[in-house]
């Protein structure tokens, strides 16, 4: 027996639902036979096929919100619904900025606890048990809810399988949005999208990440070639992040992207557990290290014990031969 009534927080741009929400709606629809998706913005029907292609009943949309702060406005139109005493059993989000900002903020609002960083659920009765990586993910911990109140979950990327499950078009409701206060004042004047070419990090079938191993920033061109003759996306540790070589959208790790590709290269990372937890999730692991006792062969389904500034022109200069 499932819970009553799940909600999932919903993110989209540009007409397209994230990847994250379709995640989380192949784990919602496992909990539940109502799942409604909440959704802060105006284009709630451009997006209610795919949302119900993937297990959605319903979207309860706020509209447009002139550009508030998405977090004020969802945050508040949601503890009004609970209030009234319509709210679900549960409440899924994703753990990117708008979710955790939701999640926060909803937490204060009804005096409710947040489960976060969790990378599975399950349920014991009508209580969810979500799994969490500590210890920078050498271990696993369970935490369950002891309140009655809607029980409030940040899901991890990567830690489903988003596939549709072959449902009608969600219907599209409305979620209002209360007198916001001072609160609601704030506004979003303008907004940086970072150019990027290729396949985005976290969605790529195939990622090439460098680390310190590289030696030095000039060098990281090798794991921009290599990723383009791969149709891949170029990834990096938290070193050479930090180091200022590349930005921190290429970050791979705990405080990074997680990523779950089909093939992942790691050129010179010796596999700190910070990176591991982003990337050990991958199916095939190949593992480039001139220390044959680095940390990164302990995951490496395939592992070459050898100079990156060696095998990585050897590579490309095979790929190039190949056309």
């Amino acid at each position: 027996m499932g819970l009553s009534k799940v909600w999932v927080f919903g993110e989209a741009a540009d007409g397209k639902v994230a990847t994250i929400t379709l995640e989380i709606l192949a784990k919602a629809r496992e909990l539940s036979d109502d799942v409604t998706v909440i959704y802060g913005g105006g284009d709630a029907p451009a997006i209610a096929a795919t949302l119900g292609a993937h297990g959605a009943t319903s979207v309860l949309a706020t509209g447009d919100l002139g550009g508030g702060l998405l977090g004020v406005a969802v945050a508040s139109a949601l503890a009004a619904v609970i209030a009234a005493g319509d709210g679900p059993a549960a409440i899924l989000l994703g753990t990117t900025q708008d979710g955790r900002d939701v999640a926060g903020r909803l937490s204060v609002k009804i005096d409710a606890p947040v489960i976060t960083n969790v990378v599975d659920l399950e349920l014991a009765g009508d209580k969810i048990v979500g799994t969490e990586p500590v210890f920078g993910g050498v271990t696993n911990v369970k935490t369950t809810f002891t309140t009655d109140k809607p029980q409030i979950v940040l899901v991890r990327p990567k830690s489903f399988a988003a596939e549709p499950s072959g449902g009608a078009p969600a219907a599209v409701g409305v979620l209002a949005v209360p007198d916001l206060g001072a609160t609601g004042g704030a506004k979003v004047t303008s907004r940086f999208v970072e150019e990027a070419t290729g396949p985005k990090l976290d969605e790529a079938a195939v990622v090439v990440s460098g680390g310190r191993g590289l030696g030095e920033s000039g060098n990281y061109a090798l794991i921009e070639t290599l990723a383009k003759l791969l149709k891949a996306a170029p990834g990096a540790s938290r070193a050479i992040v930090d180091a200022g070589w590349v930005p921190y959208s290429y970050q791979v790790g705990q405080t990074g992207k997680v990523v779950k590709p089909s093939v992942y290269l790691a050129a010179g990372i010796s596999g700190a557990t910070q990176h591991l937890v982003g990337m050990k999730g991958s199916k095939n692991i190949i593992a480039i290290n001139k220390d044959g006792e680095a940390p990164i062969f302990g995951v490496a389904d395939l592992g070459i014990v050898g100079d990156v500034h060696k095998v990585l022109p050897k590579l490309i200069e095979a790929l190039q031969a190949r056309g």
